[in-house]
């Protein structure tokens, strides 16, 4: 399994959600990458997510670079390592 990593200086890491009605939470603001990462699995695993409340998350860095997207019915979309993933620790 390929593990990706964001670089960055510790606590500059945001996490996103986006919902049905357009409307968007970040639901983690400069936060350690640990705890991005761990934060976006639980966004893109949870209740809202499996049903599609939850449109989209979203992992960006202190300059507000995506790191990481996941999209209702795709998977994680980026980076294109992990394109297709249900998850970050999904194989498929």
């Amino acid at each position: 399994m390929t593990e990706i990593i964001p670089k960055g200086p510790p606590g500059e890491f945001s996490v996103c959600q986006f919902f049905l009605d357009g409307k968007y939470e970040y639901v983690r603001k400069f936060v350690a990458v640990e705890e991005a990462i761990l934060t976006f699995k639980f966004y893109t695993t949870n209740v809202t997510a499996r049903v599609g409340i939850t449109k989209r998350v979203i992992l960006t860095d202190g300059d507000d670079c995506i790191n990481m997207e996941w999209k209702y019915g795709e998977g994680i979309t980026f980076p294109p390592e992990l394109k297709g993933r249900d998850n970050v620790n999904s194989e498929s």
